[in-house]
């Protein structure tokens, strides 16, 4: 099967086709670091890293981008997000974006997140944004008052095309520059620049500009970024699905409004939320959960991105502990899986493979290819050729799956302990319970002197090290 994505910009899956051969521009839309991420915001980074990783196996080229938003976040009240974290913490606005963007590559690392080719931040790229913003008002799509400049949405006849929304629906969502100013033409209307007046007269983060001294608005920035790193057009934008109404429609129109190229990004690609019980996992909800958080209840990060693999990227996927911990189990018997098997890897086994490529091809189907490799795990085909499988499956699965040592079954043993599992196996099979459970005793009772103990798992039987 070629790959094939879902484009939120057409509404369908598509064969995808780089724009450049075999070479890929990806765009990811980074964190805001006023703040931890939570555990929502990263199942977006384990699709992104996902989706590099897919595109990698099909032996494409990737570079990939991803921005640090250090600057010109408001939150709904129209108030600095950076400016009311430094508040509350007693640091400079500086220091808290230097702490948390520190924090959130941290835990890329714990998740076997691959880096980006580049790391842009949004304040090392203010003469960008300013560039970018000439051209606009060279374009006459924007408009000034005293607070600010903006864009004017209504010159731009497709504005609301990505969101699919009549753009009076549209107009609650631009929560993001709700700042009072009763020259705004429309409510959807976004900053580009905000001047250094009013409720930012004292704004920490200013800079010169031909409006005036101020600093950018939140959308500016990530199309001057990407555009210097990836070019006017370039193949693939990832971000979450809140990104789809405002962020991301303001990205689509100032880019194609300053180049007049269409479409700014061939193909656009969104994660949907990860959501407790009660409702969406969020920061301003107050019920945000962070890696530090998996680490309080003795998890491992990998098994929360086992966890989120689970689950198609494009479906909303519910947060427990009692889930994540399940997780937690599946993820340790496949470590302990792998570790069993022996041999040197030579050739995988090409029936398996090929499931396997099918299934990340079909829209990143993280969820069948678990399948598929458990099903591999399972099979009678040689160790050494499930190794060799294996791996190649957890280079696109990111798992680590090899990183547990090998378990250190002395090969006699084990070859004995196989049959009998085999045998135990066969017994269970034909419902002779009785006869099961005394050979399962004396599998245990075989392991025992070497530190091992059989497990009974959902994926079968493992031998695993005594706890």
């Amino acid at each position: 099967m070629p790959l094939q994505l879902y484009n939120t910009r057409t509404r369908a899956s598509e064969v995808f086709q780089p724009l450049h051969d075999a070479q890929v521009g990806l765009y990811t839309c980074g964190p805001t670091v006023y703040s931890s991420p939570h555990l929502g915001n990263y199942r977006s980074y384990v699709f992104a890293d996902t989706l590099k990783r897919v595109l990698r196996f099909n032996g494409l080229a990737v570079t990939h981008v991803v921005n640090i938003t250090d600057v010109g976040h408001l939150n709904a009240r129209g108030e600095d997000k950076f400016e009311r974290s430094a508040a509350g913490e007693g640091h400079t606005v500086w220091d808290i974006a230097e702490k948390y963007t520190a924090e959130f590559k941290n835990a890329l690392e714990a998740l076997n997140i691959i880096p980006p080719d580049r790391w842009m931040k949004a304040t090392d790229h203010v003469p960008d944004q300013i560039a970018l913003i000439e051209r606009l008002v060279a374009k006459g799509v924007t408009y000034e008052t005293e607070q600010a400049l903006y864009f004017d949405v209504a010159t731009f006849p497709t504005y609301t095309a990505l969101a699919g929304q009549a753009l009076d629906e549209k107009t609650v969502a631009a929560r993001e520059d709700v700042v009072a100013d009763s020259a705004k033409r429309n409510a959807a209307d976004f900053a580009l620049w905000f001047k250094r007046v009013g409720k930012f007269k004292d704004h920490a983060m200013h800079w010169p500009s031909p409006w005036g001294e101020g600093f950018p608005g939140w959308h500016i920035e990530c199309s001057a970024m990407s555009m210097k790193a990836l070019g006017e057009q370039f193949d693939l934008h990832t971000g979450g699905i809140d990104h789809i109404p405002v962020h991301h429609t303001n990205e689509i129109a100032q880019s194609e409004a300053a180049t007049g190229k269409a479409p700014f990004v061939n193909v656009w690609m969104h994660g949907e939320f990860l959501v407790l019980p009660s409702g969406r996992m969020g920061k301003s909800e107050g019920n945000a959960l962070t890696i530090a958080t998996l680490a309080e209840h003795g998890l491992d990060p990998l098994a929360y991105r086992f966890f989120l693999l689970q689950a198609h990227y494009r479906q909303p996927l519910t947060f427990s502990w009692d889930a994540l911990e399940a997780a937690a189990k599946g993820y340790r018997n496949l470590c302990l899986r792998m570790g069993l098997l022996r041999g040197k890897p030579k050739i995988g086994c090409a029936e398996f493979e090929r499931e396997f490529r099918d299934a990340v091809n079909d829209d990143l189907n993280t969820a069948k290819a678990l399948a598929v490799l458990q099903r591999l795990l399972k099979s009678t085909y040689p160790d050494e050729a499930k190794l060799e499988s294996a791996r190649t499956f957890d280079a696109v699965l990111g798992l680590k799956l090899d990183r547990v040592a090998p378990v250190e079954v002395p090969d006699a043993l084990l070859k004995t302990v196989r049959a009998h599992i085999e045998a135990r196996e066969a017994l269970r099979a034909k419902r002779q319970f009785a006869k099961a459970d005394g050979l399962r005793n004396q599998i245990n009772a075989d392991l025992a002197p070497a530190g091992f103990v059989l497990e009974d798992t959902e994926n079968g039987p493992v031998i695993a090290p005594k706890r």
